[in-house]
């Protein structure tokens, strides 16, 4: 229990640091939220087109654990938004997430670059599912891969 303990505390100038974050509060209609744009602040996109999409990121310091390794939270983050814009149709409602997977298998650290790409598995009716994948554009090394499955509630009829 100790150990457990040890590992969830968060530091005093760690606890600080986010006590001073000014968070604007967020109306209905704005875009992107803070959210979005401390995950998804600095990707570029390469390449879009039916069922791909293909990412350059740079890993910001900021998205780090206390190892200096892209943090895993980040990258599930990563998957749920990556892997939703390769199936975003406009004028549809927004989809929800149902279920994701993810393997991590090597890790990146800030500064490095990488290529995330993203493809659409399927759809059937409302229910699509995605896979995001995380290579170092350096090194070719996997970091990462996710699959994600997401429902998007069609317009009624009645």
């Amino acid at each position: 229990m100790d150990k457990a303990s040890e590992y969830l505390t968060v530091p005093q100038d760690e606890a600080d640091a986010v006590s001073r974050l000014t968070v604007p509060p967020r109306r209905t209609g704005d875009y992107p939220s803070f959210y979005e744009n401390f995950i998804l602040g600095g990707i570029g996109v390469d390449r879009s087109e039916a069922g791909l999409v293909v990412c350059t990121f740079t890993v910001p310091a900021r998205l780090t654990d206390k190892n200096g390794n892209l943090a895993s939270g980040a990258i599930a983050s990563l998957v749920d938004d990556i892997g939703y814009a390769v199936m975003h149709e406009g004028g549809i409602p927004m989809s929800v997430s149902v279920d994701m997977s993810i393997s991590y298998l090597s890790n990146a650290r800030a500064g490095d670059e990488l290529e995330i790409t993203s493809k659409l598995l399927g759809q059937k009716g409302a229910y699509s599912g995605t896979t995001v994948l995380f290579r170092n554009k350096v090194s070719g090394e996997i970091i990462a891969e996710g699959r994600h499955s997401l429902f998007s509630p069609r317009a009624s009829k009645l």
